[in-house]
């Protein structure tokens, strides 16, 4: 459904990622691991149009990305939560969920979305910025959900949450992947949270893939050495 080929990204003359080759299959969730410094929130970037690839092919369907702008790509199909959730902190929870509406031929939030997140129908009135950190994530997640896309990219999510939250959140994506069909890319370093809600998982070391297996034959021994500093 997703498919990265020989992706290359550099920042001046410094090639972060080299020749990385990964994909997602339909409905599935695939985490991919690293320490920080390894190269996953450039990974992510690229991905999705926020930084330029220097080599290679990225295709959602059979439709080429890898040159496309990154509104283009979430007209595509593509949704994408930052690091640092990056919601609009003095809208409300309501206004946030509208910017995601941009790209799809609606004004009116999908009462799916206040399912999923109950939370953000109580609160839908309130600022942005007066949200716990939790709920922001919930509420940058239903941001990206809002232009309706085959593919949800997440940047540690877990990030600056209490691992309460953390739980819920890992029972929202795979509910997400089992009820409206998507497939997810993850990036992360809570191994629990990754083994929680993977299909697959990849770790990745200086900008390559070093190791992947899929959930039901995982090693945690052998991912929490790669993940040890």
């Amino acid at each position: 459904m997703f498919n990265v080929n020989n992706l290359s990204v550099a920042y001046g003359q410094s090639e972060v990622i080299h020749g990385m080759n990964l994909d997602v299959k339909k409905n599935e969730i695939v985490a991919v691991l690293g320490r920080n410094g390894m190269g996953k929130t450039t990974l992510m970037k690229a991905l999705t149009g926020m930084i330029p690839s220097k080599t290679g092919s990225v295709l959602l369907g059979d439709r080429e990305l890898a040159h496309l702008k990154s509104y283009d790509r979430v007209k595509a199909g593509v949704a994408f939560v930052p690091q640092g959730r990056m919601i609009f902190s003095t809208m409300t929870v309501k206004e946030n969920i509208e910017t995601g509406l941009t790209t799809t031929k609606t004004k009116r939030i999908p009462e799916m979305l206040y399912t999923l997140f109950p939370v953000l129908k109580e609160m839908k009135s309130r600022r942005g910025g007066n949200l716990s950190g939790g709920q922001q994530q919930q509420l940058a997640i239903a941001r990206a959900l809002a232009s309706q896309p085959e593919l949800l990219v997440l940047d540690e999510p877990t990030e600056g949450i209490q691992p309460s939250i953390i739980r819920d959140m890992a029972r929202t994506l795979k509910k997400i992947r089992d009820e409206i069909g998507l497939s997810i890319l993850v990036s992360e370093q809570v191994l629990s949270f990754a083994l929680d809600i993977a299909d697959r998982i990849l770790v990745i070391e200086k900008g390559e893939v070093v190791h992947e297996e899929v959930r039901a034959q995982v090693d945690e021994q052998k991912i929490a050495a790669y993940l040890s500093v």
